[in-house]
């Protein structure tokens, strides 16, 4: 006996955007209800005092003055009533004007004679006579977008970022007369590096969040910034495979690693970066010679991290040199970034992909290690246990001069 399945046609265009639509115009009705007279309102009524809270975004020193661009993160609004620098009171003019909605921001222009090299705390009043202050602990000029700034912090992304990587390529010669235990070794220490960078960059990332404006959910955009660099670079080096084993290159997974290794450090250089521009910027007094030479010596190593995989390829110079500028030529991107336009949830952004990219980066080192046998057996071995503790080891020695 046969019998027929009846399937039904499917829904028009028409009422396909209506089931999609419908949802959302009743939230859209919601969501009016309770800002126009909510619960949290009805509750709270008048006797309850307003939520404020306002955030420094950038403090700036120049001829006219200290100038504050200030945010209100908190969900009531704000009226600044008065200004107060070093306990007194001073004038002030508001570009945004004084009142002040959630998320609404304005820069406030003080006629305040700083000294170069004093410490200084800015401190807001708001009509309630709420206090919010900031400290700046090194007055200096804040560098202007000009051709001179742009210049200096080139100059000081080349000097922590590019050169120090083009000199730890130089090793890439004594990488390729290792044996397979050397090159083991060599990995493994190359992972060492990249574990304490995920390390530093995560606990980077998490204490510039807890600083940034709590609307923005720090954490969160670090967490999604870090996922979504992990997933794009497992995606480049799955690209990279396919595209190599089409052409029938078979020596091509120590080149794809390395790249994925130059692209993972690049973006973690991308945000140390940031952090040398903000502090160049603020004139932390950190940023001096020791300073220079703390990253110099930390970022050397990740040259060598780059061609770690490259022992069984030969390679020529350019495609060398070519590693080299992507690990070591976003420091300068960051830099200008961090010197005139800092902010902090740039920064976490920013970190978080610097996080994620180096996360993925172990992960392929850690597979190509263990490809003809278990990880843990790989790992438990013991020259690669050596090369995991020698570059932590260095990492956190170099790490000490910076601070």
């Amino acid at each position: 006996m046969r019998t027929d399945t009846i399937v039904a046609p499917p829904p028009s265009r028409g009422r396909m955007w209506l089931m999609a639509l419908l949802p959302l115009a009743l939230l859209a009705l919601l969501l009016a209800a309770i800002l126009w007279r909510g619960p949290a309102d009805m509750l709270r009524g008048e006797d309850y005092p307003p939520v404020e809270r306002l955030t420094f975004q950038r403090m700036e020193l120049g001829p006219e003055g200290i100038v504050a661009t200030v945010m209100n993160d908190g969900p009531d609004a704000v009226k600044i009533a008065q200004v107060q620098v070093d306990e007194a009171y001073w004038s002030f003019t508001s570009d945004g004007g004084t009142d002040l909605r959630h998320l609404g921001r304005t820069k406030l222009t003080i006629p305040y004679p700083w000294v170069q090299g004093d410490t200084h705390v800015v401190r807001i009043v708001t009509s309630t006579g709420a206090t919010f202050e900031h400290e700046i602990a090194v007055a200096v000029a804040t560098p202007q977008p000009n051709a001179r700034a742009l210049g200096l912090f080139t100059l000081m992304g080349i000097y922590v970022g590019v050169l120090p990587v083009a000199i730890g390529l130089l090793w890439f010669p004594l990488v390729a007369q290792l044996g397979r235990r050397g090159l083991e070794f060599l990995l493994a220490l190359t992972v060492g590096l990249l574990l304490f960078l995920l390390v530093d960059a995560t606990g980077e990332g998490l204490q510039i969040a807890g600083r940034a404006p709590e609307s923005f959910q720090g954490a969160v955009l670090f967490a999604f910034g870090a996922l979504g660099a992990y997933l794009w670079l497992e995606s480049l080096g799955a690209w990279l495979r396919a595209r190599r084993q089409k052409a029938q290159e078979t020596s091509g997974d120590g080149r794809v690693l390395a790249l994925l290794v130059a692209v993972g450090i690049g973006l973690h250089n991308f945000g140390e970066g940031l952090a040398i521009g903000a502090a160049f910027a603020l004139g932390e007094a950190a940023l001096g010679v020791l300073l220079i030479v703390g990253f110099t010596l930390h970022n050397t190593t990740e040259g060598l991290a780059i061609v770690a995989p490259l022992g069984r390829d030969r390679v020529g110079t350019g495609e060398l040199a070519r590693l080299g500028l992507i690990g070591g030529v976003p420091t300068i991107g960051g830099a200008w970034l961090g010197g005139l336009v800092y902010s902090p949830v740039w920064s976490v952004l920013f970190l978080g992909i610097g996080a994620g990219a180096i996360a993925q980066v172990v992960l392929q080192i850690t597979k190509q290690m263990s490809r003809d046998q278990p990880v843990i057996r790989s790992l438990a071995s013991g020259h690669v246990m050596a090369g995991l503790a020698a570059g932590f080891v260095v990492m956190y020695a170099t790490g000490m001069l910076i601070g």
